[in-house]
């Protein structure tokens, strides 16, 4: 009985003989089967594709003749051509066991073809902020969001990473990396990588340049692949600069160049009398010019009150002699 079992599938085969017993591919995707066949003895003879686990258990899905086709799988039957199964937009739920039939008085004819339904490969990360660079915000210290994203791909997942001296860090697991005086404080490169189960794309590197590290209102510029190129000249001109006023005092800065760019560093020498901090955290030749200014402007008040007081009481004299003399010559 196993003899003439074998002996029948060697004949179907010879009968219906398919490309493929293996079909690979994405959701979304699709895929075309082609089959050959016996002409003489099945031209006119119902071919069908069938889902199940087993030859004698399976649900016909679409035909050749019937129109049982539905608006993703087709049964295409050209002839001398050959035997064509389609199945568009693929669902991870179409994977499975699947077999291509002619039907035939008592025995149809049957091959079997597996199907297996996977992710779709990602694509190359593309990176971008989710404000404009061109406004310079991180001159000012302000915050910024870079964003990754793959234009292909199911089920991605993404991760951001910082590249420091040849070595890549693990920052967090998530399409947004936010930047701020925070968490910039040396010159460093970012990138980020999308995967899914089947593949795995890393992006283009992102450059932050520190121009002047601080917790809060620090200066760093942003260079993205694609966007436009921007520096920080007229804050760092205008940090380097600040005009002494009686309640604050000069922070000194240093201009330097490091490959090319500019980058400030706080002066913090404490040599010498006159960089010593006072009880308040200045330098003591501020709390000096602070105090002198003060003592001369309670002088300039003092003598001006004095000088008004000597002013009014010989211009009080003057008047009384006056009216004196007009007493006199009235009695006279």
């Amino acid at each position: 009985m196993k003899i003439l079992y074998l002996v029948l599938l060697f004949q179907a085969s010879l009968q219906l003989e398919c490309d493929k017993r293996e079909i690979t591919a994405h959701v979304g995707g699709e895929f075309i089967l082609k089959c050959k066949y016996g002409i003489n003895n099945f031209l006119y003879s119902k071919k069908y594709w069938c889902r199940g686990p087993s030859r004698s258990n399976c649900e016909i899905v679409a035909d050749s003749e019937s129109g049982r086709n539905t608006h993703r799988s087709q049964v295409i039957d050209l002839n001398r051509r050959g035997l064509f199964v389609k199945v568009t937009n693929l669902r991870f739920d179409d994977a499975g066991a699947y077999w291509v039939g002619i039907d035939k008085i008592y025995t149809d004819i049957m091959t079997q073809v597996k199907v297996i339904i996977t992710e779709v490969p990602v694509s190359k990360p593309r990176l971008w902020p989710l404000s404009s660079l061109v406004d310079r915000p991180t001159c000012w210290g302000k915050s910024v969001t870079l964003r990754c994203d793959c234009a292909k791909g199911t089920g991605v997942r993404y991760a951001w990473y910082q590249h420091i001296d040849s070595k890549d860090f693990l920052l967090h697991k998530a399409s947004d990396l936010y930047l701020h005086c925070g968490t910039v404080q040396k010159d460093c490169s970012y990138f980020c990588i999308g995967s899914n189960d089947i593949s795995s794309e890393k992006s283009e590197l992102i450059s932050v340049q520190v121009l002047m590290p601080a917790n809060s209102s620090c200066i760093y510029v942003v260079n993205i692949q694609g966007q436009p190129i921007y520096d920080c000249a007229d804050r760092m001109s205008t940090t380097t600069v600040t005009t002494p006023t009686l309640t604050s005092c000069l922070v000194i800065m240093n201009n330097s160049d490091n490959t090319g760019n500019q980058s400030l560093q706080l002066n913090e020498t404490t040599q010498g009398f006159f960089f010593i901090r006072s009880l308040a955290g200045l330098p003591l030749w501020c709390t000096l010019l602070r105090w002198s200014s003060f003592l001369a402007l309670l002088i300039i008040i003092c003598t001006t009150v004095k000088c008004t007081r000597r002013r009014y009481k010989k211009y009080a004299n003057q008047k009384t002699n006056i009216h004196c003399r007009r007493i006199y010559h009235a009695c006279q």
